[in-house]
Parts: structure tokens; sequence; C-alpha cells
């Protein structure tokens, strides 16, 4: 099936590029392209594209706005196109937490602009192009604080694995976790370069700190940290205390950082006493290591398939039998931190 593509960008030379990489791309086509989001939001009216890449940055519009009203009016699967800088990272990290399903950057690792990205957003609009949306799950202020209020702290550990999807999820999720929640650490699949900004976004709305995890960093209770570190897995480690352990390595189930590396060390270092949640996502990362964790004892939980933006790493999961709950995404904090629930 061919993938029917819009290109918004502000930038006649960055248009042009992006054609460019997407041309040795024999099943995606680009429909057509846009300077602004008055002529985009004409353009997907006029073709209805699979997808549409969007620079958040261009001058003269407010993009947050703009995908906000796509996501509202016509949910189209939207793939971020940033810059370099920090602050571009940080809206790009909002965009995803509006419902934008993945980013994806200009330069590559060195900050060069290249026409050739080795293929890198050919993939991503594919991954796109089976997102499938719906409606989304809220939790009110008074939900949430009831759930802070009535949840066990009995766990020891907590693993969270999302993708596609993930980041909108997340804020779902961690919204509902108390000031004092057991240490979590979230392996979050998104190019390394926007992580810190993902994790100063979840900060703002999770009761607990959210950082960024550090080698040899003590895992401590009332803490959430965030997988960052390019080409490493992150791994828990230790006894009586957790660290934060980083390991240069291989993509594993197609990942690095993978949730398959994590789970599987929360389940040879926590076992039983350790909360293992898989969110949204593409493809099969964390499947079996939510498995491995659920056969130590465990308490396992996959996201349903009516809060999921793509039910692929769920599935997956529940299909091998590592999920002994199936929830959705404004039920799985109760069932997280109350292990009776």
């Amino acid at each position: 099936m061919t993938v029917r593509v819009l290109i918004v960008d502000d930038s006649a030379t960055m248009r042009a590029i992006l054609l460019s990489r997407l041309s040795e791309q024999p099943d995606i086509t680009v429909v057509d392209t846009a300077s602004n989001a008055a002529e985009a939001r004409e353009l997907i009216k006029k073709h209805d594209p699979d997808v549409v890449t969007l620079d958040i940055e261009m001058p003269g519009m407010n993009g947050l706005a703009f995908l906000e009203k796509i996501m509202t009016l016509r949910p189209t699967p939207v793939i971020i196109v940033s810059g370099a800088t920090q602050e571009g990272n940080d809206v790009t990290a909002r965009a995803l937490a509006l419902g934008a399903v993945n980013c994806y950057s200009k330069y590559d690792m060195s900050g060069k602009l290249t026409l050739n990205d080795s293929g890198e957003l050919g993939r991503l609009i594919h991954d796109a192009a089976q997102v499938r949306f719906h409606k989304p799950a809220r939790v009110s202020p008074v939900v949430a604080e009831e759930s802070r209020r009535v949840i066990r702290r009995d766990a020891k550990l907590i693993a969270i694995g999302s993708s596609t999807g993930g980041v909108e999820a997340l804020q779902v999720l961690l919204r509902e976790f108390p000031a004092d929640c057991p240490p979590t650490v979230i392996v979050q699949h998104v190019n390394p370069r926007f992580a810190p900004a993902i994790a100063r976004t979840l900060d703002k709305i999770c009761p607990a700190p959210v950082q960024v995890a550090v080698n040899d960093m003590p895992l401590v209770a009332g803490n959430v940290y965030l997988a960052a570190e390019p080409d490493h897995h992150l791994l828990v480690r230790g006894s009586g205390t957790f660290y934060a352990k980083l390991r240069r390595g291989e993509p594993v189930s197609g990942h690095c950082p993978s949730v398959d590396v994590l789970f599987g060390s929360v389940a040879q270092t926590v076992g039983a006493e350790a909360v293992g949640i898989l969110l949204t996502g593409m493809g099969r990362d964390g499947a079996q290591g939510l498995l491995a964790m659920a056969e130590t004892g465990a308490h396992t939980i996959a996201q349903d398939e009516s809060t999921c933006t793509v039910f692929g790493m769920p599935r997956a999961a529940i299909a091998l039998g590592g999920a002994r709950v199936v929830a959705p995404i404004n039920r799985i904090a109760r069932h997280a931190l109350n292990r009776a629930a």
C-alpha cells in the first residue's frame, strides 16, 4: 500500500531535502507540500493524507496550536520535524504529549544536514501510517487525587516500556502517581536527543520528579527515571538499594534502549517485588521481558487495545501470557500501585 504524505515546512530548502530523502521510497508518495499552517489546513482537506510531517518551529505560526487542531478536528498521524535547539526539542516533546506519533531530527547526530538519512524518515512514516486513533482517555484531577490516596506502595520498583503514542500515554499514567511512588524506570522509544525534553515535559505533570537516568545513579522512591543515553540500554542492578546501569550495546528487539533489556534486568534483580507496565507501541519490544517478569511473580500490566495508539507491543505480551492484567491507560496506575487491585 502506498503511503500518502503531506510535508509542512516554511523552508523551501528543507522541503526539498525531505522530498529527496523520500524519493527512493517506492511506496511513499508526497502528495503536496505546504509552507505555513493556512496552506497545510487546505491541503489536508484536499488530499486527506495518511501522514503529515510538520515543522513545529515555523515562524509566524503556533505549531502546537495547529497540531492540536489537527488532532481534534481531523486526527491524522503527525511526525514532528525538529531542529537541533533545546527550545525546539522542548516544543517537540510537548507535541508528542499532544498526540504526535513520532519525532524526526532534520540533522544527523553530528549536527549535519544531509540529503540521505539511510531511510529513517521513511521508516517513521511507514510506522505512522499504521496508527489508528481512539478517543483519548483522560483522568480528572479529582480521580487522580483519589487514586494517590487509596493506592498502596508495596512494590519495590516499577518498570515501564512504551513506543508510538507513549508520551501521551505516559502523561495520563504518571499524572496519577503519588509523590512517594516506588522508584520508576522508563524506556520510551524515541530519538535520544529528544529524551531530556520529554523528561522535562513529564516532570511538569507528575507529582514525583522525572529525570533522565544516569549510570550508577541510585533509584530512589519518589522519583521517575527515563532512559536517554544514545546507544545504551538501561538496566536495574543492586540489592536492597537499586541502581541504574547504562550498558552500550546493539539493538535488542529492534531498539536501543530496549524495553526487553530493561524488563529482563528487573526480573533478575527485583523479581516478584516489581511491577512491569507495557504501553502502546509498534512491534514486540517488551513482550518477552514482561513474560520474564511475570514468571518471577512480578505484577505485570499491558495497556488495552481501546486506549492504545498502536496495539503492537501490548498485544504481543498478552499473546505470550506475560500480562496478568490488561487495562485502559486511565486505570493502570491503580493496578500498578495497588497490587491487590
